[in-house]
């Protein structure tokens, strides 16, 4: 499958971005039914039992539907996951159509996932990873920029897309507060191919998470959102209301903690009190369908559309 291929194979050119805790084959189904990439983070699945049946799940029902869009996983390759070659042993025995990577190099997964004919795009915080990531073979770049759920870059959309353009020709995917139609259509004109949304699909009738997670994502907006690196080690974006919940203050947040992938499992205690989100949070305003919100998005998106055609007309 080549950018082309992708892109005449969506509804709408967005990723259901993967969310730890959140994301699962019930949200992949979906999505790829409602004509967009969905996506979950192969840590979800608490076993690579779980994960397997997951993955055969979400074949069985992506696949056999020629409608659909096509379906991808997110692999964590930093050396402190302790289920990384599990998980990509999985991972080639199902052969998902793409992998997205994530905190660390590719190198050592792309070359087994192009030999069965798989897309790898790379997810990157800044320009310096993205040479790396484009070093190591990838097939396109996930430029996670500032207000992205969960693990957050730093760097405006704007600037990032436009340097990254200027040397790398394959696939780009932007992340980074995009909640709207709108915003999806503004990843292309400023020279993205998707557009990368998560916190958007957090209060879906088919997300894992809590009720009261979804119910916060509904009530919060972009000035609830706290970035602090004191949870995971890495920089990410959290709901005020759930830092206080689970013992933080939000306004004198701890120092940076220790990144290490290895325990932060669906049992940590932590997860279960402390919840992600992104800047686009406020467009959220009830818990829904994936289905319905897809079709609202495309809806923006056309009228998105349609406003710059009559603007290029006057």
């Amino acid at each position: 499958m080549n950018r082309q291929q992708l892109q005449q194979s969506l509804k709408l050119p967005a990723i259901q971005a993967p969310m730890f805790l959140i994301s699962g084959p019930d949200m992949v189904i979906n999505a790829c039914r409602s004509g967009i990439v969905g996506c979950f983070p192969t840590p979800n699945a608490r076993t690579t039992d779980i994960l397997d049946q997951w993955m055969t799940d979400i074949k069985a029902a992506v696949e056999n539907n020629h409608d659909a869009a096509p379906w991808a996983v997110n692999l964590i390759v930093h050396p402190s996951y302790p289920r990384r070659d599990a998980d990509l042993d999985l991972i080639l025995k199902h052969k998902p159509p793409i992998v997205i990577t994530a905190l660390g190099s590719p190198r050592d997964v792309v070359e087994k996932i192009h030999a069965y004919g798989g897309l790898v795009l790379a997810d990157v915080i800044n320009p310096t990873f993205a040479r790396k990531a484009a070093s190591a073979g990838v097939d396109g770049l996930v430029l996670v920029s500032a207000g992205a759920g969960g693990h957050t870059g730093y760097l405006s959309p704007f600037v990032f897309v436009e340097e990254i353009r200027q040397w790398f020709d394959g696939i780009l995917v932007l992340g980074g507060g995009i909640a709207t139609g709108a915003a999806i259509h503004a990843t292309q004109t400023m020279g993205a191919d998707f557009a990368y949304l998560g916190t958007r699909f957090i209060p879906t009738e088919e997300s894992l998470c809590q009720q009261e997670y979804k119910t916060m994502v509904v009530e919060s907006n972009a000035d609830d959102i706290i970035t602090s690196d004191a949870i995971t080690g890495v920089k990410a974006n959290w709901m005020r209301q759930s830092l206080i919940n689970g013992g933080y203050d939000p306004d004198n947040m701890p120092a940076k903690g220790n990144i290490d992938f290895a325990n932060n499992g669906a049992d940590n205690k932590r997860w279960k009190d402390i919840w992600a989100a992104g800047q686009g949070v406020g467009a959220s305003d009830q818990i829904t369908s994936i289905a319905n919100i897809v079709n609202q998005l495309h809806n923006e998106y056309q009228q998105s559309v349609a406003r710059m055609q009559q603007l290029s007309l006057t």
